[in-house]
C-alpha cells in the first residue's frame, strides 16, 4: 500500500507539472507595465515612519500616473488605491508583478505585529483582495497589534511550474529575514507573529532557521518543504490550521524527482506526524481564512494575542 500510495503521489505530481507547464507556454506573455525605480530612503526609524510612507505613496502615485499614460487603467486604478494619503506604504516598487509592504496600525508601539505573508497570484493587480483579509485582521485584534501586508517578493502563478517547486519561496526568504529584522529595529519589543498562507507557508519554511518570531501560523498549506516541524529549526511556536472546504486538502503531500527537479513540499502540516500545534479553521476554503467573523480568523486573532485557541493536536 505505501508503494502504491507514493507511486500515486508521484503521478498526480507529473500531471501538475505538465499542467503547469503547458499552459502557460500556450498564452502570450504579458507585457510589463513601466514604473519608476523605488523611492531611495535611508535606514527607516521609528521617528523616520511617516516620511518612509509618504515618500512611498508619492512613488505609488508616480507609478499610476506611468501606468495610465501607458494605458494600463487597472493597474493605474489598483496604484492610485495604493497612493492615497491614508495610506502606510513601509515599502513600494511597481515594477514588474509588483511589491508592496503596507501596515495597519502603530507598528512602532504595537506589543503585538501580525505579518502576513500571500500565496500564488498575488501582486499588485490582485493587491486588493490580499489587503482585505490584513484590514479583517486589523479590526479583529483592535488597537492590541499592528498587522503588516507583506508582499516582499514575486509569487508564482497558480498554474505554473514555480508553484510546485521552492525557488520563489528560497528567493524570497532573505528578504523576509531582512523584513523581521527591519521589524526589530522598529519596534524591539513587540512580539511578532508570521501569518503565511498557501504558497506563502513554502516561503516561511523557508525564512524560518533563526528567525526572531514568537509564533510561526500555516495556513492553507501544500508544505513547507520540512519533513517535520521541528526541521523548520525555529524557536518559535508552529501552528497550522485547514478549512474543512480547503481544496489544498486534495493536493498530494509529497516531495518528488520529476523532469531534473523537486516538486512537491512534503508534510502536510495538519498532520499529526508534523508536529504543528493544528488549530480549528471551520468549514471555510481555501481564500477564507481571514474573512471576517470566520472560526480560522479568530483562532488566528487568538494566537497572535497570546491568548491560543484550544488544539486539536500537537
Amino acid at each position: 500500500m505505501g508503494f502504491r500510495s507514493g507511486r500515486l503521489r508521484s503521478t498526480l505530481l507529473a500531471v501538475l507539472v505538465v499542467g503547469a507547464v503547458v499552459v502557460p507556454l500556450s498564452a502570450a506573455a504579458r507585457p510589463e507595465t513601466p514604473a519608476p525605480a523605488p523611492a531611495r530612503l535611508a535606514q527607516v526609524t521609528a521617528a523616520t515612519l511617516d516620511d518612509a510612507y509618504a515618500a512611498n505613496r508619492a512613488n505609488a502615485a508616480e507609478a499610476a500616473r506611468m501606468a495610465e499614460r501607458y494605458g494600463d487603467r487597472d493597474r493605474a486604478a489598483a496604484l492610485r488605491e495604493l497612493a492615497a494619503p491614508a495610506r502606510r506604504l513601509l515599502a513600494f516598487d511597481g515594477r514588474g508583478a509588483g511589491r508592496a509592504v503596507e501596515v495597519f496600525g502603530d507598528v512602532a508601539r504595537a506589543g503585538r505585529i501580525a505579518v502576513l505573508v500571500p500565496g500564488s497570484d498575488t501582486s499588485l493587480d490582485t493587491y486588493k483582495r490580499f489587503r482585505a483579509g490584513a484590514v479583517a485582521l486589523h479590526e479583529r485584534l483592535g488597537r492590541r497589534a499592528a498587522v503588516v501586508a507583506w508582499l516582499g517578493y514575486e509569487t508564482p502563478g497558480t498554474v505554473s511550474p514555480e508553484v510546485l517547486t521552492s525557488g520563489r519561496a528560497q528567493d524570497a526568504a532573505p528578504a523576509l529575514r531582512d523584513f523581521v529584522r527591519q521589524l526589530r529595529g522598529l519596534n524591539a519589543h513587540a512580539r511578532v507573529s508570521l501569518l503565511c498562507h498557501s504558497y506563502g507557508t513554502v516561503v516561511c519554511g523557508s525564512a524560518a532557521p533563526g528567525l526572531a518570531v514568537s509564533d510561526l501560523v500555516l495556513f492553507g498549506s501544500p508544505g513547507t518543504g520540512a519533513a517535520s516541524a521541528a526541521d523548520l529549526h525555529t524557536t518559535a511556536r508552529v501552528w497550522a490550521g485547514r478549512g474543512r472546504g480547503d481544496w489544498i486538502a486534495d493536493v498530494p503531500h509529497a516531495r518528488a524527482g520529476l523532469f531534473g527537479t523537486t516538486v512537491g513540499f512534503g508534510t502536510d502540516p495538519v498532520s499529526p506526524g508534523f508536529g504543528a500545534r493544528v488549530f480549528a479553521a471551520g468549514d471555510g476554503g481555501h481564500s477564507d481564512y481571514l474573512k471576517p467573523g470566520s472560526k480560522a480568523l479568530d483562532s488566528i486573532a487568538r494566537i497572535v494575542l497570546g491568548d491560543p485557541p484550544e488544539v486539536t493536536h500537537a
